[in-house]
């Protein structure tokens, strides 16, 4: 019994000197890799972008100057014209048949006043006879005269019936697409009645709204991008055209940017983003990226461009190795990257990921793939 008793407390005794051990977990504890990123590009200039959908800059809508009845319509919308192009065309029968008896009133009116005019001399020659009275005379000539006005009446006339033939065929008046078909193959049509729509396809524009502070920092002629949704690639230059000065609903101003250059891929109603740059509020600033913020709710697109807004990020301290939590100032986002005005200086570093599992003071060992 002694025996077992010194055993059981032999064994005690070696798990108390074990665990009294100075290669303890707290001693040996793993210092955690931080990756970072160098605060060095200056950047003068922030980015708002607005989504929109392209438009053409001018849509003509076409329709004939004379009443009558359509042929068939051949055209499809979407359809790309040329200049000159036909759209539709009306029957010309009934104007033709105008310009015919035209002709033939003109005719009548020109052997009625070559009459009118002989006569007007032969009474000339009997009154110097003494065989017929001045009346006479005076008579003939009024009929004379008014023979010839009725001469340059069917002319007239006759100009009027060959012009309206002639407007019997509608064509493009430059080379576009067909937006619209409004009217339908051999329906009667009037006047002025709405045939097609086309626009051109080297003029485009965008539209969209912006709040009160972006519009007071916008000036006609200003530049911008126009980036195609569905082709992140194509890229066009562009400018601000137009500024409401009024609201179209509480503090929306709308706002047309015209591109200034073209690509064979663009369409009417293709989803786009208009690219606008800003001046940095504080003159200049540093790109940082999203993931270094401490606090993921403290990021938003600002609305007040020149308002900037406080964050946490953890920079990197070489003389200690540690990470410190620092206040910096967000002017907004550049192409995915905040944009720090002030809390940084270049040539320090600051935490690019794993943000949320590190704290203030906190030992850290800098990664060779730091940027």
């Amino acid at each position: 019994m002694h025996k077992l008793f010194l055993i059981v407390l032999l064994a005690f005794s070696l798990t108390a000197c074990k665990e009294d051990s100075p290669d303890t977990a707290d001693t040996n504890a793993s210092v955690r890799g931080l990756k970072t990123v160098l605060i060095e590009d200056v950047e003068y200039a922030t980015v708002r972008r607005f989504p929109s959908v392209l438009q053409p800059a001018s849509v003509s809508a076409l329709s004939f100057e004379v009443a009558g009845k359509l042929k068939e319509i051949t055209l499809d919308v979407g359809q790309r014209v040329m200049k000159g192009d036909v759209i539709a065309e009306l029957d010309p029968r009934v104007l033709e048949l105008n310009v015919e008896n035209a002709r033939a009133g003109l005719a009548s009116s020109l052997a009625t006043a070559k009459n009118a005019a002989d006569n007007l001399d032969r009474q000339i020659k009997l009154l110097a006879s003494g065989t017929v009275t001045k009346v006479m005379v005076d008579d003939a000539r009024t009929q004379a005269e008014t023979s010839a006005a009725q001469v340059t009446q069917a002319e007239k006339t006759l100009a009027k019936a060959e012009e309206d033939l002639s407007k019997t065929v509608l064509r493009a008046p430059y080379d576009g697409i067909v937006n619209s078909l409004e009217a339908e193959s051999f329906a009667t049509v009037g006047v002025a009645s709405l045939i097609a729509t086309i626009y051109a396809t080297d003029a485009f524009e965008v539209s969209f709204s912006v709040n009160y502070e972006v519009v007071n920092m916008l000036t006609v002629g200003k530049r911008a991008q126009v980036r195609l949704a569905d082709n992140p690639r194509v890229v066009l230059d562009a400018v601000v055209s137009e500024l409401g000065s009024r609201a179209d609903t509480v503090s929306s101003f709308p706002v047309v940017v015209t591109l200034t250059q073209s690509d064979a891929q663009i369409k009417a109603g293709m989803a786009v983003e208009v690219t606008l740059e800003f001046a940095v509020a504080n003159g200049q600033g540093f790109r940082l990226p999203l993931s270094a913020a401490i606090k993921k709710g403290q990021i938003e697109r600002k609305d007040q461009l020149d308002d900037p807004s406080p964050m946490g990020v953890y920079v990197y301290d070489p003389d200690t190795g540690t990470v410190k939590v620092r206040k910096v100032m967000v002017a907004g986002v550049r192409e995915n990257s905040l944009l720090i005005v002030d809390g940084l200086s270049a040539g320090e570093r600051v935490a690019s990921a794993g943000v949320s599992f590190l704290r203030d003071g906190q030992k850290v060992k800098l990664l060779a793939d730091s940027e």
